[in-house]
């Protein structure tokens, strides 16, 4: 589970208030999709400049996670480098992608729970919300965050 911040409970929130509100989305484009919006939120890289790095590998975000390598200076990796820097780990944006860590998903009420679909940016809010209020739950109570239900 990724480390609690302030910056990437922000980032969460951030990210799923722009989906809501009509943010580009796209599941197939790298830098547009669950972790690209996430990359872009805490970094200073476009989608255009995300999805171009992933595209100088393979697959899709849960294959450029598998082949990591954080002593590379490929692109790709030195952008997973940057996301594990703000608090996340490798399952995390695994999970991210397919919408499916459990601790994130029992903060999420039961009905929508089970319809959840990792390709609908409504659901991708949705998720990224619950995770927001999990982390700030984390933090310790001097450095304790406000979320917004």
């Amino acid at each position: 589970m990724a480390r609690p911040s302030k910056k990437l409970i922000s980032a969460l929130q951030v990210v799923s208030s722009k989906l809501r509100n009509d943010s580009t989305y796209q599941w197939g484009h790298m830098g547009a999709c669950n972790c690209g919006n996430l990359a872009q939120e805490l970094t200073s890289l476009s989608k255009g400049e995300i999805h171009e790095y992933a595209m100088r590998g393979r697959g899709d975000w849960s294959e450029q996670v598998d082949s990591f390598c954080p002593t590379s200076a490929f692109p790709m990796d030195l952008l997973i480098s940057e996301l594990i820097g703000h608090g996340l780990s490798l399952e995390d944006l695994i999970h991210l992608e397919r919408l499916t860590d459990q601790e994130v998903l029992t903060h999420i009420p039961l009905p929508v729970r089970h319809n959840l679909q990792h390709n609908q940016k409504e659901d991708v809010a949705t998720y990224m919300e619950a995770w927001a209020f999990l982390l700030s739950e984390k933090m310790p109570e001097p450095e304790k965050v406000a979320v917004i239900a």
